[in-house]
């Protein structure tokens, strides 16, 4: 009797996880692109893909999407800029949806991280100059994107205090390296600290942790990010081969062969493909499944 209820429960699950991910149109791409494997590019915007958006970290569009309709660029000002005002607003005289922009990634951080080590008075000044101007062509304007760290905060204290009222920031970037519970306080800080504005959470990660960890990370932010209606769009950063991930080999959403691993499709809107990434130790973890596999095991064991 034992026997057939573990088996019974085990064709429901291997059932349930076969099946695809929730798709989310939140969801947007970090495109970090690799050289030496071209072909990675594809894999962002062929089936089951739900990705609707993405940016680059630069003012132009990557050419390698130019096809690819169904993601919209978002352009960034990653640092100092004399020209970004020009660029955006050459690609929407030509024709190109340029409903969003970004700005300044890591201000508050230095180079060594990638960050672009900007004071807050130089920022407000390019801002004014590059950014604000946009507002009055209908573009949504994100504000700078601070670290996680306490450091973040200040920074962005001083920079609308520079601003003095004339920036008009639409929605606050977040960017998050750690764990979930440090992630949903800190979502819930800048809400509290920013509460007129919407939030793009536009890195984020467990870095550097063991694969069950990592899954279980993204599983558990991701269905955070889809239930509150505060956060609009997120993109998880880890669109690179986990050999040259510099967040830790578990949090890349590529094998180092260029194969998707689970969390690599799980945010693309597919099924896990049991895929693990050179250097990774620990079992695939799909949403709350796993203590039940546990339990369901230890039944098994003694029948």
């Amino acid at each position: 009797m034992l026997q057939s209820i573990f088996f019974q429960t085990l064709l429901i699950l291997s059932t349930v996880y076969g099946q695809n991910a929730p798709s989310s149109s939140k969801r947007g791409l970090v495109y970090v692109p690799n050289d030496k494997h071209r072909s990675d590019d594809s894999i962002w915007v062929s089936d089951p893909s739900d990705l609707t958006w993405y940016y680059n970290y630069l003012s132009t569009p990557s050419p390698v999407f130019d096809n690819a309709t169904q993601l919209q660029f978002v352009p960034m000002l990653w640092g100092s800029s004399t020209t970004f005002l020009n660029d955006v607003t050459s690609q929407i005289e030509s024709g190109a949806n340029i409903s969003y922009v970004l700005a300044f990634n890591e201000p508050d951080g230095g180079g060594a991280t990638g960050g672009s080590a900007m004071p807050a008075d130089t920022a407000a000044e390019i801002w004014q100059r590059e950014i604000e101007p946009l507002k009055d062509m209908g573009v949504k304007l994100g504000g700078p994107a601070v670290t996680g760290a306490p450091s973040g905060f200040v920074w962005l204290q001083n920079f609308f205090t520079a601003c003095n009222g004339n920036c008009s920031v639409d929605f606050i970037p977040v960017h998050w390296y750690g764990n979930f519970e440090g992630l949903a306080s800190h979502v819930g800080q800048v809400r509290g600290t920013y509460q007129n504005m919407t939030i793009w959470v536009t890195e984020y990660a467990n870095n550097d942790v063991d694969l069950e960890q990592s899954q279980s990370f993204y599983n558990q932010s991701s269905q955070f990010f889809d239930r509150i209606d505060y956060i609009t769009h997120y993109s998880y950063f880890g669109s690179f081969r986990s050999s040259v991930s510099n967040v830790g080999p578990n949090a890349a959403m590529l094998t180092e062969k260029g194969e998707l691993t689970d969390i690599g499709s799980w945010y693309l809107g597919g099924s896990a493909t049991g895929n693990t990434p050179r250097g990774a130790a620990g079992r695939s973890v799909f949403f709350a499944g796993s203590g039940i596999v546990i339990f369901l095991a230890s039944i098994w064991s003694v029948l």
